[in-house]
């Protein structure tokens, strides 16, 4: 009878894990709670678990903590989503710290700068801690934690809290991605049924594309933080960089057949600019991570999975600020009870473990307090030690050929408290002149020398082969930017620090009753282009050189330069001059007044060999099968960037709309089994232009829309070898492309490498589509030669196969074009040197005469 009664019991038990729906399964039971602290139930009305939480109810119910608790809670907001939802971060200390806050704020500060940090005492210095939920939207384990996390934390009563919060500033993030989780969550609630169903093949658990793990571009916010691209990630680094936390939680969701993960990773794929300390505070910090799950019979694992090389995620970008970034992965029930190989998981079990993993990393850093504290100052004393102790002093970058990519480069840098100085003098660097007043300058003697290293350095050796994100981020190469290691010796001019880096306005544009001029090299060039075109305004681009005398000089221009004629327009010409004058100062790019149509070498203004541009109608294939973050840059670079409006069709939407209202139409990485491939040829054989990259390239090829033939690697298996069946993953994985940079030659007189003014573009691979050149010797305007790796990790046999290889080929289809893009020219939308290339397809590509190799 007493067994009977104890597996009744435990059975009582398990049932109330997978559907517990009152605070007492999450919280600690020691521990008493003021009872003037609203419970979430009371705000978002229901308990935490039973649904999944909305962003809005989210926010609602910091908003109530903090009114409730303002001796020990401070509600920040840190800025808006693109959808304009709040990114709020909540303060959490103990009252006594909330009346020097700003003083201790000043404090970490100093901490961080090895000219104040000796002052600073650390003796009873609180700690900072930044915890932080679901920054993938679908992983909401994190972000419902937040609810039982701050109520604990704000509520609970003895000793124990009262001296964590004495020592701890908690910076609250309850939602690193709010647009994803609002997303997620009205999936998830409007699946449930009263009955919960576990099945992993219902509907709950398999979301419609794109899907919420993203923000509103289909971004990947987690591989945000380094180019801080979106709008979510400037906000936070803000923030960040206002406390210099010395701890940031990252609270994920991994495969729903696993347990949970905590930090160390592997230790082979550490990035070499992380000391080693960091790793040791990291593995003392999950003796704690261990000891409470145990409490709760928890089961994880660590050093597995996961790494801590690419420094651009919440997890690893602390490592290179002083801090220590810990990555939590929970199997994820995705709904509301999921059936898994390790039995029923309950989204009420996932919660609790996130919960109790953020009282372990508060623990943590309470006892390590001083540790931490010491190891922050030393970081950056010894990064600023090995600085002066390098040959290398700085790097020099830059050109006044495209000032939007130099800026936005620039304010890049600036985001992570990088100094920047503007070059007064001429530079030589292996035969590259930087010039001054166009140059800029960043001096490794500053304290965030290791960032600045990991920026700029490339990278070609390695201790490991596999990588769980990209291998490579080269900064500069990936603006599409010259830059230059610089030693003493060649950093001998004098340089002032005071001077603005701030982007100057061009000089004012003169009215002209002739004709206009825009070079083509800018950023934002296509950007003022479309604007013309939408306006109705007839725009010639340049498909040769030619010089001009203005103002005395000899103006040189390049092909792809824009010439607005004043006549045959439907504007007067006082109206054309305000359009353009407008454009010019809204996009701060410096445009030409001519008065006659005669150049002084090349050709005339009003040659054949000017053709005019018609106005691009865009669509891109979405949906199903699409990579989404593929297709989200693409939809960025547009809207964001360029300001042009673009249609997204689903590839069923496709196959029953009339086509004819689009010219171009693109399709990113991913497979399109349900799209009507002949419909499609026949659209690009009756005049439309089809920009394909990635495995997009494949499936054209295999559809009979191109005739591009492949290279494939050749992989030797030396039978000989005795290999263990745990080598399998090792050698299968080091055979995979993550992500590394590529130099691709470039026929510059081509159309699609207008606005380039070197003949090596650097592209970023993470596939295997590696194309063979056309025969057409013209139709291969970008390729890579014998040695195209530039930074990354790329196997021996995937090195061999790419070289020679084509990274562009156009192909004329009927009276259409295929431009087929092997690699992806918008990567992570910070890619901004393939952008250039991308927006030449869309514009001129319908002037490309693929068979003899001129423009029509």
């Amino acid at each position: 009878m007493r067994k009977l009664f104890i597996v009744m019991l435990s059975l009582l038990f398990f049932r109330y894990s997978l559907t517990a729906q009152d605070l007492s399964y999450y919280l600690p039971d020691s521990v008493t709670y003021d009872p003037s602290i609203p419970k979430p139930k009371d705000i978002i009305y229901h308990e935490v678990g039973e649904w999944h939480v909305t962003h809005d109810r989210l926010v609602n119910y910091m908003k109530a903590i903090a009114a409730a608790a303002p001796q020990r809670v401070k509600l920040e907001t840190m800025g808006l989503t693109y959808e304009k939802r709040p990114q709020v971060l909540l303060i959490i200390t103990s009252a006594r710290n909330h009346q020097r806050l700003e003083e201790i704020r000043q404090q970490h500060i100093k901490l961080t700068d090895p000219a104040q940090s000796a002052s600073v005492r650390i003796d009873d210095m609180p700690v900072v801690v930044w915890i932080g939920h679901s920054i993938h939207g679908n992983e909401p384990s994190g972000a419902n934690a937040a609810l039982v996390s701050a109520y604990y934390l704000a509520a609970a009563q003895g000793n124990r809290i009262n001296e964590l919060l004495d020592n701890v500033v908690i910076l609250f993030d309850p939602s690193f991605n709010p647009d994803g989780l609002q997303r997620f969550s009205t999936w998830a609630n409007q699946h449930k049924s009263k009955n919960l169903v576990s099945d992993p093949n219902s509907r709950e658990f398999n979301e419609v594309w794109p899907g919420g793990r993203f923000n509103h571009y289909w971004f990947d916010l987690n591989r945000d933080w380094l180019p801080a691209v979106h709008v979510e990630s400037q906000n936070r680094l803000n923030w960040y960089h206002r406390w210099k936390p010395n701890i940031l939680t990252d609270h994920h969701e991994q495969g729903s057949n696993a347990t949970f993960f905590f930090q160390p990773g592997v230790p082979s794929r550490v990035n070499p600019l992380t000391p080693a300390k960091n790793q040791e505070l990291t593995a003392k910090l999950g003796k704690f991570h261990a000891q409470y799950l145990d409490r709760i019979g928890s089961l994880y694992f660590t050093k597995e999975n996961y790494d801590d090389f690419y420094y651009g995620k919440g997890s690893t970008y602390p490592d290179v600020n002083g801090a220590i970034g810990i990555l939590f992965e929970q199997a994820s029930s995705r709904g509301h009870l999921q059936q898994t190989s390790n039995g029923l998981l309950s989204f009420p079990f996932t919660i609790r473990n996130q919960f109790v993993t953020t009282l372990s990393t508060l623990e943590g850093a309470r006892v390590l307090r001083k540790e931490l504290l010491q190891y922050q100052s030393d970081f950056y004393k010894n990064s600023l030690a090995e600085a002066a102790a390098s040959p290398a002093k700085g790097y020099v970058f830059g050109t006044g050929m495209d000032k939007t990519s130099m800026s936005l480069f620039v304010e890049m840098l600036r985001r992570h408290e990088i100094e920047v100085i503007k070059n007064q003098t001429d530079i030589l660097v292996d035969s590259h002149l930087y010039r001054g007043n166009q140059s800029f300058l960043v001096l490794l003697e500053q304290k965030q020398n290791k960032l600045i290293r990991s920026i700029f350095e490339k990278t070609l050796s390695y201790k490991d082969s596999l990588f769980y994100d990209i291998t490579s981020w080269t900064m500069p190469l990936a603006f599409g930017l010259p830059y230059s290691l610089l030693t003493a010796t060649q950093l001998k001019a004098e340089y002032r620090k005071d001077l603005i880096v701030d982007r100057l306005p061009p000089p004012p544009l003169a009215k002209s009753d002739y004709g206009y001029l825009i070079p083509w090299s800018d950023l934002a060039a296509p950007a003022v282009l479309n604007e013309l075109l939408v306006k109705g305004i007839t725009v010639k681009v340049a498909t040769a050189k030619f010089e001009f005398m203005l103002g005395g000089t000899v103006t040189k221009f390049d092909p792809g330069t824009l010439l607005v004629p004043v006549q045959y327009q439907s504007l007067r010409s006082d109206d054309l001059y305000d359009v353009l004058h407008a454009l010019l100062r809204k996009y701060d790019i410096q445009g030409y007044t001519v008065q006659s149509g005669a150049s002084v070498s090349g050709v005339d203004l009003g040659s054949s060999r000017f053709a005019v541009i018609s106005k691009p109608s865009v669509a891109m294939i979405v949906g199903p099968g699409v990579n989404a973050t593929d297709a989200g840059e693409v939809w960025h670079l547009l809207d964001q960037r360029m300001n042009i409006s673009a249609s997204h069709l689903e590839q069923s939407v496709f196959n029953r709309v009339d086509l004819s209202k689009y010219n171009t139409l693109i399709m990113v990485g991913g497979t399109y089994s349900e799209l009507n491939k002949e419909k499609l040829k026949a659209w690009v054989q009756a005049g439309g232009t089809l920009i394909v990259t990635e495995e997009a390239v494949s499936w054209a090829s295999q559809s009979g829309i191109t005739d591009i033939k492949f290279k494939k690697a050749k992989v030797a298996v030396d039978s000989t070898q005795k290999l263990s069946y745990t080598d399998r993953e090792q050698n299968d994985g080091a055979q995979q492309v993550s992500g590394a940079i590529f130099g691709a030659d470039v026929d510059i007189t081509h159309p699609l490498a207008y606005g380039y003014d070197h003949s090596t573009v650097s592209l970023f691979k993470a596939n295997k589509v590696f194309m063979e050149k056309s025969k057409n010797p013209y139709a291969t305007p970008f390729y890579y030669g014998t040695k195209p790796l530039q930074s990354g990790w790329v196997s021996k046999e995937n090195g061999e196969v790419i070289k020679n290889s084509a990274a562009v080929i156009v192909t004329t289809v009927g009276n259409g074009r295929v431009i087929s893009i092997g690699d992806n020219p918008n990567f992570r939308a910070f890619w901004l040197g393939g952008s250039k290339l991308f927006m030449n397809a869309i514009f001129f590509g319908r002037i490309i005469d693929a068979a003899s190799g001129r423009t029509e």
